[in-house]
């Protein structure tokens, strides 16, 4: 063998194990588990904006937003799981289909939800919570901001945190919203800050096909702080106590 074919060997060679890592990661992504990080507040204080967490594709089932660039090769759901009052879940946004949203599913298929005076009411029962202390947290300004923060218990007893800057807000005050069959609800655990279900025109009800899987276990955490320059910052801005935290 002549050494521009040893050469050749070596480049194909390395192509291959290329494609094949290619493939695998793909594999993984779709049936098993899916990186996403936090771009916004309104899942706060469960999670936070620098957030990276993996997302179980499997806990739900398989739709075509399992795929990547959610090819439409899969009708409806397959191995279907039916999500959990409480679950934390990222969906397809309704109204485009293309945008990952996160949010906690509160509301199952015929459920009745309303909030009223910024309380939660499932059923026409009101959804139990308990003052805790204040979140705290440093604004872009550098100001220490502090703000109400509850335990809420859903009807099934699980619990997690929320926060209400005021229970007078735009959306604190709701119509009863009826979850057809084959949807749900979703709230952000930060109430005055969350584009969610309430907003029938933004998100609205949640299609079971849109479920692209539950968050799992947080694996990294940025604060934001330092500019992508500032190097010598860096390991100040990273949250290491929130590394492989469990999302509840």
């Amino acid at each position: 063998m002549t050494t521009a074919s040893r050469k050749s060997g070596k480049f194909w060679d390395t192509i291959k194990t290329v494609v094949y890592a290619v493939l695998i990661a793909l594999a993984i992504r779709t049936v098993a588990y899916e990186p996403f990080n936090i771009p916004s507040g309104s899942m706060k204080p469960t999670l936070l904006v620098g957030d990276y967490l993996f997302v179980s594709k499997y806990s739900y089932g398989y739709s075509r937003h399992s795929l990547p660039l959610s090819l439409p090769l899969i009708p409806g759901r397959i191995l279907t799981s039916e999500p959990e009052r409480g679950d934390i879940a990222v969906f397809k946004l309704p109204t485009d289909n293309k945008t990952d949203y996160i949010k906690r599913i509160v509301g199952l298929p015929g459920d009745r939800v309303q909030v009223r005076q910024g309380r939660l009411y499932l059923n026409g029962k009101q959804v139990v919570r308990r003052r805790v202390a204040d979140f705290i947290e440093i604004d872009e300004l550098g100001r220490l901001r502090r703000t109400a923060q509850f335990d809420e218990t859903l009807p099934d007893g699980r619990s997690h945190r929320i926060l209400e800057h005021t229970d007078r807000g735009q959306l604190d005050n709701t119509p009863v919203y009826v979850v057809p069959e084959g949807h749900y609800f979703a709230m952000g655990d930060n109430r005055d800050n969350s584009l969610d279900s309430r907003v029938l025109s933004g998100v609205g009800f949640v299609p079971a096909e849109n479920l692209v899987g539950r968050a799992e276990i947080l694996f990294f955490s940025i604060d934001g702080s330092a500019s992508v320059w500032e190097f010598w910052r860096w390991p100040k801005t990273i949250r290491f106590k929130r590394f492989f935290d469990s999302v509840e």
